[in-house]
């Protein structure tokens, strides 16, 4: 007589609805619980220490909360070779990429963008550069007289203001979709001030990839270093500045009635300047950080994804230092074709490549800022 199945206890059941690299994340954490000898290095692993089991929200939200510092690899005593294999950062990664294709919208934008990174924001660069270099022949801009810096006589304000007003638009609500999709499984709870105050300053200062004890991650070998830290905020504050650029542009434009070119010391230039410097010095970093770094610390498959979005950083700092550089010779319209073209498919590909990460991580640091300020929910010993 066969007998029925047995129940299928809740732990067998949240293990069972995990794919193949969930499930790795999990058995990993399985192991690094009952060891705790990390437990100090980052938020994981307090984090990890409120759980028994990890289902797959639990997976998403610490994968997210990882910042890939390498330190617990280099400290485990239980990594590979060892038996039991334990790369946390490893493991983390090819989750943590999956998230932003699972979570993105469309969803077949972000699984295109991940399997094809590289080629697809380049090809979209270079289309969309092509395009607009045609647009400008068209109206006999492309002729080579000096325009005088005046970028709307080459294409006039409406036009560029309706075009990427839609572009930054979508890449928006794209965003905002992906990560309410993301903290909503997350049960992310009730977000108080210090919980808002916390997160803030962890993403804005990368609290995070200071290692196990505040000196930096680990590259390439067990030495810890600022190189990635410093890299990330070049990069992140570069962004920041341009963007600061633009809406104070914005600004001079309709309430102060100022029309564009700006002079070199004014406001808007200066400040777009600085920040093309933080996006040339901080990518290319990151370029050469993700080349020589361990390969334990990251996931190969994700490699077109980062580097996609790296190269179109890199091109838009670059293309707009030229065109600063050459806008009053008769140059700049075509220099000014190919940099709104590069920054116009970096924003349609924001949503899906490395961008994604910032905005995820901080929905994870905001959990963990609100989950350590409330009760452990752990029972231990209790049926």
């Amino acid at each position: 007589m066969q007998l029925p199945d047995a129940p299928m206890r809740p732990a067998a059941a949240a293990a069972a609805r995990l794919d193949r690299d969930e499930a790795e994340v999990a058995r990993q954490l399985q192991v690094c619980n009952a060891c705790r000898y990390c437990e100090g290095f980052c938020a994981v692993f307090p984090a990890m220490t409120r759980r028994l089991e990890f289902a797959k929200a639990d997976v998403h939200y610490l994968a997210n909360l990882c910042h890939g510092c390498g330190a617990c690899l280099h400290a485990c005593q239980y990594a590979p070779p060892h038996t039991f294999a334990i790369s946390v950062p490893a493991a983390m990664a090819r989750v943590r990429g999956r998230t932003y294709t699972d979570y993105a919208w469309p969803r077949a934008l972000g699984a295109l963008y991940r399997r094809n990174g590289t080629t697809m924001a380049l090809a979209l660069a270079a289309s969309l550069a092509l395009f607009l270099a045609l647009a400008a022949a068209r109206t006999g801009a492309l002729v080579g007289r000096p325009l005088g810096g005046d970028f709307y006589a080459v294409f006039p304000h409406g036009v560029l203001a309706s075009a990427f007003g839609a572009v930054f638009l979508f890449a928006c609500v794209a965003l905002a979709i992906g990560v309410t999709r993301f903290a909503r499984d997350l049960s992310t709870g009730h977000a108080t001030w210090p919980a808002l105050a916390e997160a803030g300053t962890s993403a804005l200062t990368l609290r995070y990839l200071g290692g196990g004890h505040g000196e930096g991650c680990n590259d390439e070998d067990d030495a810890f270093t600022l190189r990635r830290r410093r890299f990330h905020h070049l990069t992140f504050y570069g962004f920041a500045l341009c963007f600061a650029a633009t809406c104070v542009a914005t600004f001079d434009h309709y309430l102060l009635g100022e029309i564009a070119p700006y002079p070199l010391l004014s406001w808007p230039v200066v400040l777009g300047t600085l920040g093309g410097i933080g996006l040339l010095v901080g990518p290319a970093g990151l370029l050469w950080l993700h080349v020589v770094r361990d390969p334990e610390h990251r996931e190969r498959s994700q490699t077109a994804m980062d580097r996609g979005f790296v190269a179109l950083l890199l091109l838009a700092s670059a293309t707009g230092l030229v065109l600063l550089a050459l806008r009053d010779g008769g140059a700049m319209p075509l220099w000014l074709a190919v940099h709104l073209g590069v920054v116009m498919a970096l924003f349609v590909t924001l949503p899906y490549g490395k961008f994604a990460h910032a905005v995820f991580r901080c929905a994870a640091l905001l959990k963990w800022a609100i989950e350590k300020r409330s009760p452990s929910k752990l029972r231990v010993g209790e049926d």
